[in-house]
Formats: structure tokens, C-alpha cells, sequence
């Protein structure tokens, strides 16, 4: 570094001009010193900073996919400052170059603050909560001599949602699972006047209201044949700990298997609500992982991804228990996601068929023949890789019943 040179130039001046008597030498070295303490000064008394904050674009990262990072530094300088270098800390979870020059600023005795904008571009890499910081300037004087890193202690706490998949739609098979495509073609040409209406009743969606009819009555009424038509699909995550690694109960990111099917699961649950399905998101226990999402409800879809961005496995098993849960109804698609799973499991499963108009069961880890088993039983099965194309997974399991689509 030349400010090391230039001090160690200093001290064999004065070593020097004592030995040999020679006055510039020690004049010249005085003049180091000097310049030396002016540079370190510079740096020190120059710049300071108070305030980092950042935000993302979207404001939740997701797995796979880029989000603009935009830092604000508020800076507070009295004296003009050199440009320098800028490096943001990032976290695991996160893939970027967070790096760049920062300006150069003029006085500051008009005005008491300046405000630096920078940003740069991350990737979702591990799903969870990271933080990103602490940002850090390294800055050098005008002769080069000295050099200050300085370090702003402000961190954001970023989400970082799992991988988002876009699926193909359940397009041709709308009329077997009682999709909105196959209801809306039924009804074109019949127009709102030919649906039955009848009085509102508390949580009725005001979406259904019949207008016509509520001002012919002169009370609120709703559309009986849409209501009656509205279809529904359930989306199950099994999370038992026997399903999965170890890693998956400790925090998130850390079983490649779960991963992939957390991913799945919100792939799922968007490709249905897209289509028009009301999806209820629930664990095999019979928990509640998302409230009801109605179709066409995006914004909650984005909701639901950020709710999983923590999610992890729980410790105990009832896969058994699932087939209670559907026992004397009759609903829509039911997407059943597992780790591992075997002959037994698919057994157990079975009767879950007979209530689903579209029963599509996936899974992690298939032991042995355990999904041939299932796809006899009535399922639609696939076999999730984590570094496979889960596209190709859902649409063999809807058009073929088995699909195995490995990396």
C-alpha cells in the first residue's frame, strides 16, 4: 500500500539525516508524515452515514427467480469526499453481485444531508428469512495514501418464498373435476336473468349478488346456480417427520425433498385457484396450512407463498388419518404431496379416490411399487425429483396416471 511505502520512507529519512547530517532529509520526511496524517484525517472526518434502508421489487423474494434490491444511504459529510467502493453483505438464501462504486461527494456545508441511491440484482436461492447487511464503503484519500472501510450495521430482513412452477392447466379435463371452464361453457348464452336467485344468507359472497332480482324484491339476492356450481379442491402437504430428512424439521432450505415438495405444493394450489377452483391447503392431520383461497384470488396465492417460506416438517406422522378428512363428501381435485412413501401408504390412501373427482397423489420418495400400486387404486401419480421438471410431473400424472421425470 503507498501509505506504508511512504511512512516507512519517513522513518528512513529521519534515520538518515541523523546518521549523516543531511537537513532536506529530515524536512522531507516531516513533509511525509504530514501529508500522511492530512490523508488519514481526510478520510475520517470526511463521510459519515446514519441511515441504510432497503427494499425489494418484489417485495418477497422467491426461489429461482430475480428481485431488485434498492438501498438508501443517507450520508452527512462537511468536507468533499473521493468515490469509493461499496459491498453489500448477502445471506445465504440469497445469489447476487452486491457490489459497486459509490460517488463521489461534494461539500456538505449547505446542505446538512445527502441521500445515495444504489441497487443491484439478487436470485432466491434458499427459502426462509435472511438478512441482508451490513453494507460496507471503503474509501481511499486523494493521493492514495490511506484507506478506510467503513461498515453500517442497518440489515433488512428479507422473505424468500419457495420456487413458484407454473403448471400446465387442468384444461381438458374441466368436466370430469367440475372446473369453472366446463361451467362457464355451460352457461354461455344463458345470460345472469335465466340464473335462480334466491335471498341472501349471511356469507354468501357479495360476488354472487343478483342485482336485477335485489332491485325487483327490494332485498339483497344471490345467484343459487352459481353458488351451487362453485368448485372446490384441496391441496394436502403431508409434513410428518417419517416422510422426510432430518434437516426438513430444523429450518427450512435444508432437505432438497421437502423442498421440492413445498414447491409443489404452492405450484399446485396456484394452478388450481388460477383455473377457478376455491383450494383449501391443509396438512394430513387436518390442519389448516392456508385459509380457503377462492378462484381467481392471486394476491392470496402471493400470501400463501410467503406463509411458506417458513414452513417445516413437524414431528409426528398421521398420513393414516388422511382418508377421515374426506370421508362422506364428494369434492373437486384433491392433490395429495408426500416424502416418502409405500405400499402400505398407498393402501391407506385408497379410499380417498372415491371422494375426489380428480385424485392426484405425488410423491418425494416412492418405495418400490408403491405408485403403481396407488395408479391401480385410482390415482394419478408422480414422482417429484428435486432437480426434475415438476411440469412435466404434473402433466404426465394428469394425461398418462405415471409419470417418473427424473433429472
Amino acid at each position: 500500500m503507498r501509505g506504508t511505502g511512504a511512512l516507512i520512507l519517513a522513518i528512513a529519512c529521519f534515520v538518515t539525516a541523523n546518521e549523516f547530517g543531511v537537513t532536506e532529509l529530515m524536512y522531507f520526511g516531516i513533509l511525509l508524515v504530514a501529508v500522511i496524517v492530512a490523508s488519514v484525517a481526510s478520510l475520517y472526518l470526511s463521510r459519515r452515514s446514519d441511515v441504510v434502508t432497503r427494499s425489494l421489487t418484489p417485495d418477497v423474494a422467491t426461489v429461482g427467480r430475480e428481485s431488485l434490491v434498492s438501498v438508501t444511504v443517507g450520508v452527512r459529510t462537511a468536507l468533499p469526499t473521493p468515490p469509493g467502493v461499496w459491498q453489500d453483505v448477502l445471506p445465504k438464501g440469497l445469489r447476487g453481485k452486491a457490489e459497486g462504486v459509490f460517488p463521489a461527494l461534494g461539500s456538505g456545508l449547505r446542505r446538512s444531508d445527502r441521500v445515495v441511491e444504489l441497487s443491484y440484482v439478487v436470485t432466491g436461492a434458499k427459502r426462509g428469512v435472511h438478512p441482508i447487511g451490513p453494507l460496507s464503503v471503503q474509501s481511499t484519500d486523494p493521493f492514495g495514501l490511506a484507506r478506510r472501510r467503513t461498515t453500517f450495521g442497518q440489515r433488512t430482513l428479507v422473505t424468500v418464498a419457495p420456487a413458484l412452477v407454473d403448471l400446465p392447466p387442468l384444461t381438458d379435463f374441466a368436466g370430469e373435476s367440475g372446473g369453472t371452464l366446463h361451467t362457464t361453457t355451460n352457461q354461455l348464452g344463458q345470460g345472469a336473468d335465466n340464473l335462480v336467485a334466491r335471498p341472501y344468507a349471511p356469507g354468501d359472497s357479495m360476488r354472487r349478488i343478483h342485482w336485477r332480482a335485489t332491485a325487483h324484491r327490494d332485498e339483497l339476492m344471490v345467484r343459487q346456480e352459481e353458488q351451487e356450481s362453485t368448485p372446490e379442491a384441496s391441496v394436502v402437504l403431508d409434513r410428518g417427520a417419517l416422510r422426510w430428512a432430518t434437516e426438513a424439521l430444523q429450518a427450512p432450505g435444508g432437505d432438497p425433498g421437502f423442498e421440492a415438495a413445498v414447491s409443489a405444493c404452492v405450484s399446485a394450489v396456484a394452478r388450481l385457484v388460477h383455473d377457478g377452483y376455491a383450494v383449501e391447503v391443509l396438512d394430513s392431520d387436518g390442519a389448516v396450512l392456508a385459509e380457503r383461497i377462492d378462484g381467481g384470488d392471486m394476491t392470496e396465492v402471493e400470501v400463501l407463498l410467503s406463509h411458506f417460506a417458513t414452513l417445516t416438517a413437524r414431528r409426528d406422522d398421521s398420513l393414516g388419518r388422511l382418508p377421515r378428512l374426506f370421508a362422506g363428501i364428494m369434492t373437486g381435485p384433491v392433490v395429495v404431496i408426500t416424502g416418502r412413501l409405500d405400499a402400505s401408504d398407498a393402501d391407506v390412501l385408497t379410499p380417498i379416490v372415491h371422494h375426489s373427482t380428480l385424485p392426484m397423489l405425488f410423491s418425494v420418495s416412492p418405495v418400490g411399487n408403491a405408485l403403481d400400486r396407488a395408479a391401480d387404486a385410482g390415482w394419478r401419480v408422480g414422482a417429484i425429483d428435486p432437480e426434475g421438471d415438476l411440469a412435466a410431473v404434473w402433466a404426465g400424472a394428469v394425461g398418462r396416471g405415471v409419470s417418473h421425470v427424473l433429472g
